[in-house]
């Protein structure tokens, strides 16, 4: 059972909820799935010792399998046939984790709302803390974790390193050490399921909508079983995509490089006159020049990159292509 700390913001005023029309709140777990065979079982069995006892709480399970290759799917059927409580969607192919969370909560139907991994690193039994904080007024509820111990050293320092970027370069400020597991309402859903995006970086999407928010820290425990989908390219390209979602200081900081170059070009270029006029002309190197070029070079070309991050998204948003297409949708009457 992991440990679990509460964060109320006390600062902000919110209202009890009426609940008395709809004693039984209904809550839908989205569950992104991408071979993920030694684990769905698990995660099923824990979900239900969870929620089996807790008459107050109806759920349904939406599990997004996005193009699994290892059985995954079929594991997923089976374990339908014994509880009809879980909803499959079978995306056409491995769209990403981004296409399968929008794709589940668009398919979600509960009041409330709760994307969760499938690896049990998000403790499901924290939902039911996080439920009486919306009972309270809160629309979304952010789960925290309070230690990165269980990650390497390299993902500590650079997600300390991303988010520190990103929240000096953005207006949108992320919250820190929290991921895509919370709860949030019917209405904050809805809205999410409204914006135009293509490329989506859900984390972001998820902070700019903003509404009435509380927080519960938690010891996040170690993998249940397999093995992170997630590689350092991934996360890497992962971390562009939030770095140019939100924020257009990545094209704007190279007017000041450029700046800052030319005055130490016209700097530089002042002392070899005063250096030529008053100790006469030496014969110059190959080597400056060449470090020069090649230097200016690779700032143009790191420049141009940037550039081609903001065109790229321009292009493919310009497509208006689905996030994800769904290739059979698997549910059982309850």
């Amino acid at each position: 059972m992991p440990k679990l700390h509460k964060d109320r913001a006390a600062d902000v005023d919110v209202m009890q909820r009426d609940i008395s029309v709809c004693p039984v709140l209904q809550v839908s777990l989205v569950v992104p799935v991408f071979n993920e065979i030694d684990v769905v079982g698990l995660f099923v069995e824990r979900v239900r010792r969870v929620f089996d006892d807790n008459s107050s709480l109806g759920i349904e399970i939406v599990f997004i399998n996005d193009g699994s290759t290892d059985g995954t799917l079929e594991k997923l059927i089976s374990l339908q046939s014994e509880d009809s409580r879980l909803r499959i969607v079978d995306l056409s192919r491995n769209f990403g984790k981004e296409a399968a969370l929008t794709a589940g909560l668009q398919m979600a139907m509960g009041r409330v709302i709760v994307p969760i991994d499938v690896d049990l690193q998000d403790p499901p039994e924290l939902i039911c803390d996080m439920v009486a904080l919306w009972r309270e007024g809160y629309d979304v509820v952010l789960a925290r974790r309070i230690s990165r111990s269980n990650d390497t050293f390299a993902k500590r320092t650079t997600a300390k390193w991303f988010y520190w970027i990103h929240n000096r370069v953005s207006d949108l400020v992320l919250p820190e050490n929290v991921g895509d597991f919370r709860l949030m309402d019917r209405a904050v859903a809805d809205v999410l399921n409204q914006l135009p995006e293509t490329q989506r970086f859900m984390k972001g999407l998820l902070a700019w909508v903003g509404f009435r928010t509380a927080t519960v820290n938690y010891d996040r425990p170690e993998r249940s079983a397999g093995s992170s989908k997630f590689s350092g390219w991934r996360l890497w390209n992962f971390a562009l995509e939030g770095l140019t979602s939100f924020s257009t200081s990545p094209l704007r900081i190279w007017t000041y490089i450029g700046g800052a170059v030319s005055l130490f070009s016209f700097a530089y270029g002042l002392f070899i006159l005063l250096h030529v006029l008053i100790g006469g002309v030496d014969v110059p190197g190959y080597a400056s020049i060449l470090v020069t070029v090649t230097f200016l070079g690779g700032l143009q070309l790191l420049g141009i990159g940037v550039i081609g991050e903001y065109l790229g998204r321009t292009y493919f948003e310009s497509k208006r292509r689905p996030v994800f297409v769904v290739r059979r949708i698997y549910e059982l009457d309850r």
